[in-house]
């Protein structure tokens, strides 16, 4: 019997009805954090289900507008909380360090999931992945993964920017750092965990009534803080954008795929995911001019050209 988990709501961000959190138990012992939301006609009314995968950093909690949403629209949501984030048992004792070991234990924990709490998902699904979210379910999708109707991709982590360093450059450090055993410290980028941070200036939202909403959880429920990634982490990354670039991956998801990017994305490559998009033989590529990476905490103007993007999809794959 699944144990019940919590999920944390403030004053202005209700945990959506119809939500119930569970833990559930990865083969290697770690413990992972995912809840099922009801739509909001209950499950009888369900069109389908959307499988909803946060990207770095990001808590079950971070989507609650977002889950509202999908609701009103009829879908059920089932999303998690990544291993190392969230309140998924994190990979090393300091608890805001962001750390990976490779990209196949979160696909192993997504199929967990999938297998775990599927049953009670209505089917047809959806995917949808944000940023690293985004990178992994599509690396599922590469890998075999088939149980989905069609797939939705928020700013999707298909390269990393950065300035100054060639993307090889990185990830040779990143695999040189893990062979001198220095994969579990914080990479030359090291900064205050994103509680706290100024909403001028940031690189994440134009938004500040999300932003701020979004603080004032992490400030009340400091568990959920994560910070910078180490060094183990980018070796992560940089192996499974490598994993995706393959030839032959994209090309063989047949299901509906759309890539929707931001704008103004200083974290993640615009670019090379619009140029992914245009290899899936189903893939289609959507731009939010003006948006910065967190598309789906971005002001309402911009949020609509993804929401646009998403009922087309939905109503090709799940009409009402």
């Amino acid at each position: 019997m699944a144990l019940p988990a919590p999920l944390y709501a403030t004053a202005g961000a209700p945990t959506p009805h119809g939500g119930v959190a569970e833990w559930l138990t990865a083969p290697d012992g770690a413990r992972l954090r995912a809840a099922l939301f009801k739509p909001k006609g209950g499950a009888n009314t369900a069109r389908g289900s959307v499988i909803l995968s946060p990207g770095r950093t990001e808590p079950i909690e971070k989507y609650f507008e977002t889950i509202a949403e999908l609701q009103g629209r009829d879908f059920a949501v089932l999303i998690h909380d990544w291993r190392g984030q969230g309140l998924s048992d994190r990979a090393l004792a300091d608890p805001l360090k962001g750390h990976a070991k490779g990209w196949r234990p979160f696909l192993s924990d997504f199929d967990l999931i999938l297998a775990q709490l599927g049953a009670r998902a209505p089917k047809p699904w959806i995917a949808l992945g944000h940023s690293m979210g985004g990178a992994l379910t599509l690396l599922a999708l590469t890998e075999g993964e088939d149980r989905f109707a069609a797939a939705i991709l928020s700013a999707p982590m298909i390269g990393i920017l950065t300035p100054g360093l060639s993307p090889h450059i990185v990830r040779l450090l990143s695999r040189l750092n893990e062979a001198v055993g220095l994969g579990g410290t914080y990479t030359w980028d090291k900064r205050r965990p994103l509680y706290g941070m100024p909403f001028e200036g940031n690189i994440l939202t134009h938004d500040r009534q999300r932003w701020n909403r979004f603080q004032a959880r992490l400030q009340a429920f400091p568990e959920l803080r994560l910070g910078d990634p180490t060094w183990g982490w980018v070796a992560f990354a940089t192996s499974a954008i490598a994993r995706l670039s393959r030839p032959g991956g994209v090309e063989g998801i047949g299901i509906p795929l759309c890539i929707v990017t931001a704008g103004e994305d200083r974290i993640c490559n615009s670019g090379a995911a619009a140029r992914l998009a245009a290899r899936a033989p189903n893939g289609r590529h959507v731009d939010v001019p003006g948006a910065h990476h967190e598309i789906l905490l971005e002001t309402d103007a911009r949020r609509q050209v993804f929401w646009r993007a998403f009922d087309d999809l939905a109503d090709e794959v799940a009409p009402r």
